[in-house]
C-alpha cells in the first residue's frame, strides 16, 4: 500500500522552506542585535549597566537562539523532505551542503552556552565566530535560495 500526496500539496509546500527560512534569517539579525546589547550590558558598569540589564537581553538572547536552533534544523530537514517527495532525489550543490554546514553551526554555537556562563572566554568568541559566519553563510542562503524559488516558479509556469 503506497500513500499519494495530492499534487496541489507537493506544489505548494515547496515555498514552506523559504518562507521559514526568510523568517528565521530575520530572527538571525535580531539575535545578533539582542547578543551585542547583552555584551554591552556584561561589559557596562555603573547606571549604564543598570539600565542595560532592565533590557533583560540575555534571556531573550537565550530564547531567540532556542527557537533558531529548533527550526533552522527542523527547516533544513522539511526542505530536504519536500525536495525529495516533489523530485524523486536531493540536489547535492552549494545550497545543501551549505544548508547543512550552517545546521551544525548552529547547534556547535548553541552547544558553547554552558561554557560561556562559566565565563569562558574563549567559548564566547567562538561563539560570536561561528555566528558572524552562519549569519553571512544565511545571506547567501537567502540569494541561492530565491533562485531556486524562480527556478520552481518558471517550472510551474511553463507547466500552466
Amino acid at each position: 500500500m503506497s500513500f499519494e500526496i495530492p499534487e496541489s500539496i507537493k506544489v505548494y509546500s515547496q515555498f514552506g522552506h523559504p518562507i521559514l527560512m526568510w523568517v528565521l534569517f530575520g530572527l538571525t539579525i535580531y539575535a545578533l542585535y539582542l547578543g551585542i546589547q547583552w555584551r554591552r550590558a556584561r561589559t557596562a558598569e555603573g547606571d549604564e549597566k543598570k539600565k542595560l540589564l532592565q533590557g533583560r537581553f540575555n534571556i531573550r538572547h537565550h530564547q531567540i537562539g532556542a527557537i533558531l536552533l529548533s527550526l533552522m534544523v527542523l527547516g533544513t530537514i522539511g526542505g530536504m523532505a519536500v525536495t525529495y517527495i516533489n523530485n524523486g532525489k536531493l540536489f547535492v550543490g552549494p545550497h545543501l551542503i551549505v544548508g547543512l554546514g550552517m545546521a551544525g553551526l548552529i547547534a556547535t554555537s548553541a552547544a558553547m552556552t554552558p561554557f560561556m556562563q562559566k565565563g569562558n572566554e574563549f567559548a564566547r568568541y567562538t561563539h560570536i565566530f561561528l555566528n558572524v559566519v552562519l549569519t553571512l553563510l544565511f545571506g547567501w542562503q537567502a540569494v541561492t535560495g530565491m533562485q531556486i524559488v524562480q527556478r520552481i516558479v518558471d517550472r510551474m509556469m511553463g507547466a500552466a
